[in-house]
């Protein structure tokens, strides 16, 4: 009796939640490069330059943060392998520290972290597609904050729809912006090597600040321009094959399954 009943009721139980895998390889490529490639990459440089005051201090201060954004694209690598739960930090925190770190984590997070940082991608994408309409002369705070608020509707509306619409869209702008970037290096190496222009290359470290605020702002920017190689954790269970060949069973992880 106690064994027909365990069935019946274990037959009676809802299935559990689970996502859809559509996002592949290029999807999962596409979504850490065109988040990383974004309003920064175009806004950051003249701020580092600004702060530390040189070209050679700058090339150092954007190498040591291209370094720790690769070190810790790494390690989430890793933990992605290891944890395939969507969640990202939330999880790994919640796995390792329980529900309070966990919950203090999510919480800042969801009202302040990502509104802020959505806020300033979003007024930077709005800066730039209302520059052609305003040639000469800054566009209006008022046309600025409306494109934004704009923009945010749209994409989270493009988000909800269809996970497959969304990526397309992401992979035709993370394109978009490989090749902008792409013309600006180009034309970059051109008037480097055909026009001769190396004089910031010329006493690249003279005028270099060298300050706890200076560099600390310079890293600021330099890590914000960088930001993007964690998001593909938080939709780990939407990836079509998240494993890698490494297969060890993370034991701490394990062991708080049913926390």
């Amino acid at each position: 009796m106690s064994r027909a009943n365990a069935n019946d009721s274990s037959e009676g139980r809802p299935e559990p939640l689970s996502l859809q895998r559509e996002l592949g390889l290029v999807s999962a490529v596409s979504l850490i490069a065109g988040t990383m490639i974004g309003s920064g990459i175009f806004m950051s440089p003249q701020t580092v330059l600004l702060n530390i005051g040189s070209p050679g201090a700058s090339l150092l201060i954007w190498f040591l943060c291209g370094l720790v954004a690769m070190l810790g694209a790494l390690s989430y690598a890793e933990l992605g392998t290891v944890v395939r739960e969507s969640g990202g930090e939330y999880v790994y925190i919640y796995r390792t520290s329980g529900q309070l770190p966990a919950f203090v984590f999510i919480f800042t997070s969801v009202l302040v972290v990502r509104p802020a940082s959505i806020a300033g991608m979003s007024l930077s994408f709005a800066e730039y597609a209302a520059a052609p309409f305003y040639p000469d002369c800054p566009p209006p705070a008022l046309v600025v904050k409306s494109a934004a608020a704009v923009g945010i509707v749209v994409l989270a509306t493009v988000n909800c729809l269809n996970v497959r619409l969304s990526i397309s869209i992401q992979n035709f702008f993370m394109a978009a912006k490989v090749l902008a970037l792409v013309v600006i290096v180009v034309g970059g190496l051109v008037l480097l090597g055909v026009g001769g222009h190396t004089d910031s290359f010329q006493n690249a470290f003279e005028g270099s600040k060298v300050g706890v605020n200076p560099i600390g702002v310079a890293f600021f920017q330099g890590l914000w321009s960088y930001d993007g190689w964690n998001n593909l954790n938080y939709v780990t269970e939407e990836l079509k094959r998240p494993e890698s060949d490494d297969r060890r069973s993370f034991l701490s992880f394990s062991s708080r399954d049913n926390v």
